[in-house]
């Protein structure tokens, strides 16, 4: 596994469960870095709660044995704390780990892979990337897009007075607009897209987080928050500050830098080549998670797409943890019966179809 966050560790524990494979996980930085990258102000949008005892696996676990609730007495995560958690599981279960080895080159040869890393080589049959979209950010793709810091930056979440534009209107967006709205700032959102107004379905890949809608609710209450259905088209710079352009003609002026929250690619670093581009730009991977130009290559975590299905969240991707560990072991000649546990806890889902059940009210 490259990778030391939830998709890594969360891997490596279902491999764990195999008996005989030999296994680790390989982290450029400490375990859960992009956690601790997140900005001070930035928590999960996806809370958590013990319920592991009904068969109700907390939303943010990667194990369920384990219950970040449960083990810091939070609902809401912030990214330390979520490191922290995943600091303890991978303690507690003894995942191999390899820390400060940033991965340079992937290299397929005839029966395996050569992993090239800051710390020198690592031969492996299987390689997982787990490494994430964080060190991916996407910028608004509009002439002057260099102009503007980007939601993933700590710069963003800093206090501002005055106006402040955010370019993008999903949940990051909305994210820090709610939060400069809360610090006491006057906030104008654009997105073409209108995302907030997304009603239709009941998947929240799709869609506002509850808590975002609430937390808009009440910023829009203040009369500080304007949203704009309208494309930016360039970013401006001047005497007083900073123009955004927009597709209808308008500008909306800030005397602090706009910020871009326009999400994330896949990340997949040195791995790139080794995997083929869906048409909408993730990677293209089989039914299995599997490259479909690299046997033996698999994606685990939020990049991962199957059809029109985003696994973005950790109670998403978390379902497939298990199934590519029984498909690893199998290869190996292993017996992956223990897996069964995570089936019977609901963390091993194999059929995709049934992923897009929706709510009946």
């Amino acid at each position: 596994m490259i990778g030391a966050g939830p998709a890594g560790i969360g891997t490596a524990l279902a491999l764990g469960a195999v008996e005989g494979l030999t296994f680790g996980v390989i982290e450029k930085g400490r375990i859960g870095q992009t956690f601790l990258d997140w900005p001070e102000a930035q928590t999960f949008l996806t809370p958590s709660f013990t319920g592991n005892g009904f068969g109700a696996t907390d939303l943010n676990a990667i194990h369920f044995e384990t219950s970040p609730a449960f083990s810091l007495g939070t609902d809401y995560l912030s990214g330390r704390q979520y490191a922290k958690y995943l600091t303890a599981v991978t303690m507690h279960f003894r995942v191999p780990t390899m820390f400060g080895a940033e991965v340079q080159a992937v290299q397929r040869n005839a029966d395996e892979f050569e992993v090239h890393s800051t710390r020198g080589i690592v031969r492996a049959r299987t390689v997982v990337w787990a490494g994430g979209e964080f060190g991916h950010p996407l910028s608004p793709g509009i002439p002057g897009a260099a102009r503007c810091v980007h939601s993933r930056s700590a710069a963003a979440w800093v206090r501002r007075d005055g106006d402040v534009v955010v370019i993008g209107g999903y949940e990051s967006g909305i994210d820090l607009a709610c939060h400069h709205v809360e610090q006491g700032a006057t906030v104008t959102v654009v997105d073409g897209e209108h995302p907030w107004d997304a009603h239709q379905g009941s998947d929240p890949s799709f869609r506002l987080a509850p808590r975002s809608r609430m937390r808009l609710k009440r910023a829009l209450e203040t009369g500080r928050l304007t949203l704009v259905a309208e494309r930016a088209v360039s970013v401006e710079a001047g005497d007083a500050g900073f123009a955004v352009r927009l597709g209808g003609g308008g500008t909306f002026s800030t005397p602090t830098v706009p910020i871009a929250a326009t999400g994330f690619g896949p990340g997949l670093g040195p791995v790139a080549q080794l995997f083929a581009t869906r048409p909408d730009g993730w990677p293209e991977l089989d039914t299995d998670d599997q490259s479909t130009l690299t046997p033996g290559l698999f994606l685990s975590g939020p990049a991962i797409r199957h059809g029109g299905q985003k696994f973005c969240f950790v109670y998403k991707f978390r379902q497939r943890f298990a199934h590519v560990a029984r498909l690893i072991g199998e290869q190996a000649g292993k017996d992956t019966g223990a897996l069964q546990a995570w089936r019977k806890a609901g963390m091993l889902t194999e059929d995709l179809s049934c992923c897009g059940v929706e709510c009946a009210c």
